[in-house]
């Protein structure tokens, strides 16, 4: 059984590829419930949600929904990213896009 302080959720990876409002919201519950979020973000753009404010992290709405969250970039488009991606995928109980 998880600790109080660790969540319920504790020991759940999740890999977050979602951006905008609902799958964001998702994985901002499933992270504030104690599971382990990797969020990923395209390279060079990260999240679409970051031009809502000056583009950075300091976006309030931004630092909002990806609490707790830990972040990474990967150009899953490209050969070495796709094999990277695809490892992610092999290590994580819930992959969320939207």
């Amino acid at each position: 059984m998880a600790g109080k302080d660790q969540g319920l959720l504790h020991g759940i990876r999740v890999l977050d590829l979602s951006e905008h409002m609902a799958g964001p919201f998702c994985t901002m519950i499933l992270a504030d419930m104690g599971a382990e979020v990797l969020k990923l973000e395209r390279p060079g753009k990260g999240d679409s949600v970051r031009a809502w404010g000056d583009g950075s992290e300091r976006n309030a709405y931004f630092r909002y929904i990806n609490r707790n969250k830990k972040g990474i970039t990967l150009d899953y488009k490209q050969p070495e990213g796709r094999a990277l991606f695809l490892k992610l995928v092999e290590s994580v109980d819930v992959l969320v896009e939207n």
